[in-house]
């Protein structure tokens, strides 16, 4: 049990410490513990692995031994998410660097008898690639083109244990912060950097925390935002499971920084496993004397507390996120005045996201003149991505500001899944727009993505290819802004659901023409006139599908015709007269008799009555039925 940390020199004797138990601890099996290996069945993994060594004479370490066991103990881990969701199960072996991917349980005894017992590499567990044989997870290409500074730890620690981010370096930042740094430095150090939010907005980080400090009042907050309501994004999910405390470091130096005593993480409550690790993060902080009053002595007070949402998209906007805090309904207001004036009960507020609070130590620790050499001059730094959709390599990546989609979909996400071709990719979920073949060369980045009317939003990635119905997509992203809209203003709460309307008449073939000159007015109309941000970006998704695929908008209206062949109500079924063998099974097995013809002769589809069903096609066996 570590004793409470009084002083600086207590936590600095503690570090050293538990950095000779850490390096010592040369042998380790690292088993993903993220959500979405979790759901892969990685903990029974982790069980099954420790039962089979501990019945072998192996000795096991589940926690950060002080005392080495010798040549024959195995550090045993449960990590936060590696990134790699496409290939999880994932299994990372020390001091090797190996990784397994796919991993079952059936695979333990295998790992225990070659790789615990003989230090042995299992070439099928590994990853492979265009005939190559990955063993070093730093090899793979879908690691080595990446630069993880926020996603160092995931994936490399046991991320409920606060014993091990202090041994490689943790809340060193924070001493900094607290005996080395006077407030107004380090809001001047953040500044510098030119750490823009990752939430969305990308305002300067540094400016905001200045405004807060500056704001009059007795109380003060810093709130995280940790809602992540995109659909396909999980980045902060990650840092949240994978890396608490270095998010609760950046968040204690940013209440030192503006004098706030209190601080809150909003977090989705469906992400059970992140509560649970930052519950877990929080109290062993407190136990240790790292959060709570006069903290290591420095006359520094500073709490953290969970405030559960339950799933409300309009949540993630600032005023909407703290009224919730305050057990109100989650409704934006009008600004100004922002939030770093009335924020949190009407307190002056520091509102940034899981991302931008994870950065802060590291710019603390290794200076902005650091951080300012990693990505563009307007937007340094890194910036985490989420890859789905029809894509090689779905998962979790990060990259500097400035890096181009080409590289991030075809060198590190593998290009794409099945045979269809790259087509475009939503990026900024809900609130964010379509980028095209044309993009595939701009350097992403805050500035870039604004002049074409793009964002990077929270840092979603959904790659779509040929296959892929642009005017659904529109209609996905509709669909669930309009079901999301807090309902308080009319733009947002009357304009998506016509917009809605129009897009479901469009893809089922009933639409008509005006209708895409109407989805234009009304998405001008919404974004110049919604009262919160996500209400003013709603239209975005249908803006840039009209800008780039207006083609296949005037398809489904003028033709009837879906170019991609996926909205069902504008399929084509017929019977290919050629090949009909008059058979009569598709007729029979039609469930609203649309199909009629005599026996020996072509049959014939009544496509007023055909529901598209498609049992037609799979029970013909001579192909004469097809799809147009």
């Amino acid at each position: 049990m570590t004793d409470k940390f009084l002083t600086k020199a207590a936590l600095d004797e503690a570090r050293a410490i538990f950095k000779d138990a850490y390096d010592n601890q040369t042998r380790k099996i690292i088993v993903c513990g993220g959500t979405g290996c979790v759901a892969g069945g990685s903990l029974n993994i982790y069980n099954n692995l420790k039962s089979l060594m501990e019945n072998n004479g192996v000795n096991v370490s589940v926690t950060l031994e002080h005392e080495p066991h010798g040549d024959n103990e195995v550090g045993l881990k449960k990590s936060g998410c590696h990134g790699f969701c496409e290939m999880g199960p994932v299994v990372r072996i020390e001091p090797q660097g190996w990784l397994y991917t796919k991993v079952k349980e059936s695979d333990c005894q295998e790992i225990l008898e070659k790789t615990v017992l003989k230090g042995e590499f299992i070439d099928r567990l590994g990853y492979t690639s265009n005939g190559n044989l990955y063993k070093k997870q730093e090899e793979i290409p879908f690691y080595r083109q990446q630069n993880r500074v926020v996603l160092e730890h995931c994936g490399r620690i046991d991320a409920d244990s606060i014993e091990e981010y202090i041994a490689i370096g943790g809340y060193a930042s924070l001493e900094k912060a607290l005996f080395e740094m006077k407030e107004e430095e380090i809001i001047e150090e953040v500044k510098k950097s030119i750490l823009r939010g990752r939430g969305g907005g990308g305002f300067p980080t540094g400016k905001k925390w200045e405004q807060v400090r500056r704001a009059k009042g007795d109380q003060k907050y810093v709130v995280c935002n940790g809602d992540e309501g995109d659909p396909g994004a999980f980045m902060d999910r990650s840092i949240m499971e994978g890396d608490p405390h270095r998010m609760l470091e950046g968040m204690i130096i940013a209440g030192i920084a503006v004098g706030a005593k209190e601080g809150y993480i909003y977090v989705r409550a469906e992400y059970p496993l992140a509560v649970k690790r930052l519950q877990r993060a929080i109290s062993e902080a407190e136990r240790v004397g790292i959060l709570g009053d006069d903290i290591l002595g420095s006359g520094k007070s500073f709490r953290i507390h969970i405030a559960k949402g339950a799933g409300a998209f309009v949540c993630g906007e600032g005023s909407a996120l703290t009224a919730s805090i305050e057990g109100k309904r989650g409704f934006p207001r009008v600004k100004p005045p922002r939030t770093t004036e009335h924020g949190l009960f009407d307190s002056p507020t520091v509102l940034n996201n899981v991302e931008t609070f994870a950065t802060v130590s590291q710019i603390i620790g290794k200076g902005a003149d650091w951080y300012l050499s990693i990505g563009t001059p307007n937007s340094p730094g890194t910036k985490a991505f989420a890859l789905t959709g029809n894509i090689t390599n779905t998962g979790l990546i990060e990259v500097p500001m400035g890096t181009t989609l080409r590289k991030i979909i075809f060198d590190i996400g593998g290009g794409m899944r099945g045979e269809g071709e790259f087509k475009a990719v939503q990026i900024g979920g809900p609130s964010g727009a379509c980028l095209t073949k044309e993009h595939l060369d701009l350097p992403l980045d805050f500035d870039n993505l604004k002049s074409i009317g793009a964002m990077i939003g929270s840092g979603g990635l959904v790659v779509m290819d040929s296959h892929t119905c642009m005017v659904e997509v529109a209609r996905f992203f509709m669909h669930f802004t309009q079901n999301e809209s807090c309902g308080k203003c009319v733009p947002c709460r009357e304009g998506t659901k016509r917009m809605l309307e129009i897009l479901e008449r469009i893809v089922a073939g009933n639409g008509q023409e005006g209708d895409i000159e109407l989805l234009e007015e009304l998405s001008d109309t919404i974004s110049h006139t919604a009262l919160c941000g996500l209400g003013k970006s709603a239209p975005n998704p249908v803006v840039s599908t009209i800008k780039y695929f207006r083609n296949e908008y005037e398809a489904h209206i003028r033709d009837k015709r879906c170019p991609a062949g996926q909205c069902q109500k504008l399929k084509r079924i017929y019977i290919d007269p050629l090949t009909c063998k008059g058979c009569s099974a598709c007729s029979r097995k039609c469930p609203v008799n649309a199909i009629s013809g005599k026996i020996k002769e072509p049959f014939h589809i009544d496509l007023e009555k055909c529901i598209r069903c498609g049992s037609c096609i799979s029970t013909c066996k001579f192909g004469a039925v097809k799809e147009a």
